[in-house]
């Protein structure tokens, strides 16, 4: 008897560590899809606006911007250790591309079953000085063309959910052709087309709605300019029929004022969509933000 209960005691005990085990690879740390959920992670803000109106409300999928929200474009990013850990817990990590990530090869190299999701495959990227323009988004046309983009990818890695991700894009995609329709109605004959921007984000935008961009504040964001620089924007905007200079949000305005008070021009904001908070407020970040350039483009080119 005193046999039996001592089998039976450890039988009962093998059972415990056992479950205790199999309890151990649920939790905690990267899932492996084992609890359902695909995790998604976006490079930077205009890839987790576009990624949320894909994943909108479809159970078993999450998405989380791996910048800070003032983190702006990814120019000379240097990933972080947080970043790589946001990354570990990923099935998919959802790209601007185009040059935009230069921290890419990093990531693939360390994680190498990643499902990369690239928005602005097979878009066709403007140059300059031999060098590609990575701000894609700006362009509503190109917009639509990366939500297709990440629609498809995501469907790929992720066959599950596809009905919903292609569901959510259609309703998506509408409203960017509703915005591009609009946008199109209030800027293709606004009786101004040069302008000047603060850095190099604006060229699809530029080139979607007819305008001119005849010169930057700063050639490199963050950098101020140099003299000879600053004086060749001053004569620039001092050949504008309409005086005006755009700033962006993300930057200090010292410069563009240094121009204002050289030329008399007025300063408006453009903004690039580059910051925010990374929650469900920010699903219209991007038409609502475009919307807002149109009326300041409507506002200044007259």
């Amino acid at each position: 008897m005193r046999k039996t209960h001592t089998l039976f005691c450890l039988f009962i005990a093998l059972c415990l560590i056992l479950t205790g085990c199999g309890a151990a690879n649920t939790t905690g740390g990267k899932t492996d899809g084992k609890d359902g959920t695909f995790r998604i992670v976006t490079s930077f803000y205009p890839m987790y606006v576009a990624t949320l109106n894909i994943t909108q409300g479809i159970d078993g999928v999450t998405v989380t911007n791996m910048t800070k929200p003032q983190t702006g474009c990814l120019h000379d990013y240097q990933l972080m250790t947080e970043d790589m850990k946001t990354l570990e817990n990923a099935d998919a990590f959802v790209i601007n591309g185009a040059g935009m990530e230069s921290f890419l090869d990093k990531v693939i190299e360390r994680q190498k079953n990643l499902k990369v999701i690239d928005a602005s495959k097979d878009i066709e990227l403007l140059k300059e000085d031999g060098e590609e323009n990575p701000h894609v988004w700006l362009s509503v046309t190109d917009a639509i063309i990366q939500a297709k983009n990440i629609t498809e990818q995501l469907k790929t890695a992720d066959p599950k959910h596809a009905d919903a991700y292609q569901k959510n894009a259609d309703a998506y995609v509408a409203k960017l052709e509703a915005l591009k329709t609009e946008m199109h109605a209030a800027l293709d004959n606004v009786p101004n087309k040069k302008i000047v921007t603060f850095h190099e984000a604006f060229p699809y935008f530029a080139k979607e709605f007819g305008l001119d961009i005849i010169s930057v504040v700063e050639r490199e964001p963050g950098t101020e300019p140099t003299p000879a620089e600053l004086q060749a924007t001053i004569e620039q905007v001092n050949k504008l029929p309409v005086k005006v200079l755009f700033t962006e949000p993300q930057y200090s305005p010292s410069a563009a004022e240094t121009i204002a008070r050289e030329t008399g021009a007025k300063i408006y904001t453009l903004d690039p969509i580059v910051t925010g908070e990374a929650n469900d407020q920010a699903i219209n970040a991007y038409i609502d933000t475009m919307k807002k350039n149109m009326e300041t483009l409507k506002t200044a080119l007259q």
